[in-house]
């Protein structure tokens, strides 16, 4: 650890992280034993104070999670997130949200008994963030973990495994198609309407915000919309990650799906068994730790997917999205 950062925090370990490319995800960080420096501000200081640093461990071990430290509410967690002044992104996705304080939103408020798929945040859209911060505010007595993959492993194992339709894949581009109501459903994990998403109610304005952000729209007669993206990349290479290829896309969580689906960008259909195994892969691949009070969760939306497994009431963990 630098020099400066030993007097804020001390390396600690959780439940389940594990050693990946010799680098330990997460990386947990708590306040140094014998100093009195878990309180908010003290916190939010240190963060100030290591800002680049902080944001240099991100990028190398892809999760930090901070605990241990008294991080309360939403708005304390809106001061932690407003620290390193990243520029906000605002979420646009089929997911439910509600905003909360500021920059901070409810996650993904469908059915607590339902798994959401493992995903990059934003991943189709053509700006996507590159952190998402998450607070747990209560932990759930049971379940709902949000367990998250290094993305650069599925894309080892996958071109080991089925290295022709990889590069098919990836030479071809993909194309997605995703139908939305126009109302939001929170009976639904993927539930939030058209309206709420594009934050308008007029057609031409939301058909307009939607080609900007790279989608098509086929309205249908039910008052709902159906988005279509594409060609999209199979992987991506970000700078300051290795060179690694990250699987970059959701062929998992949207192919074949009753309000969904995933194509190679010409209309070939990706191979069932395919995406089966690529399914088996990621949850292989996975890690995840039981949350804690205060716990603040720093993902590299570029390095890792994410998801949230099933879980009992009450729960409640909230996001922050940055550029």
């Amino acid at each position: 650890m630098e020099f400066g950062c030993k007097e804020y925090f001390k390396v600690g370990k959780c439940e389940g992280e594990k050693l990946v490319d010799g680098e330990t995800m997460p990386l947990v960080l708590q306040p140094p034993e014998g100093n009195n420096k878990s309180d908010i501000d003290s916190l939010v200081l240190a963060l100030k104070t290591n800002k680049d640093w902080f944001e240099q461990l991100i990028i190398k071990n892809s999760a930090v999670l901070l605990r241990g430290f008294d991080v309360k509410n939403a708005q304390d967690f809106n001061e932690i997130v407003e620290a390193f002044g990243w520029e906000d992104i605002r979420y646009v996705g089929p997911a439910p949200r509600t905003h909360v304080y500021k920059r901070v939103w409810t996650a993904n408020e469908g059915p607590l008994s339902e798994f959401i798929y493992y995903h990059h945040e934003m991943v189709l859209i053509k700006e996507y963030p590159k952190k998402v911060i998450l607070f747990c505010e209560v932990p759930p007595p049971e379940g709902g973990q949000t367990p998250f993959v290094p993305s650069f492993k599925v894309t080892e194992q996958m071109l080991q495994e089925f290295p022709q339709v990889v590069e098919e894949m990836e030479a071809k581009g993909l194309k997605y198609s995703f139908t939305a109501v126009s109302k939001n459903d929170t009976s639904s994990m993927r539930g939030r309407g058209w309206e709420d998403a594009f934050g308008t109610s007029d057609c031409l304005e939301a058909e307009k915000r939607a080609n900007a952000l790279g989608m098509e729209m086929e309205w249908l007669p039910n008052g709902g919309v159906k988005t279509i993206l594409g060609p999209k990349a199979l992987t991506k290479v970000f700078d300051g990650r290795k060179g690694r290829r990250m699987w970059f896309n959701t062929i998992v969580g949207m192919h074949g799906k009753e309000i969904s689906s995933a194509l190679m960008a010409d209309g070939t259909e990706i191979p069932e068994n395919v995406v089966k195994r690529c399914e088996e892969i990621i949850e292989e691949e996975s890690i995840q730790f039981k949350w804690e009070k205060g716990d603040v969760l720093f993902l590299d939306n570029l390095a890792t997917l994410h998801g949230r497994r099933p879980s009992l009431s009450p729960r409640r963990v909230l996001v922050a999205t940055c550029k």
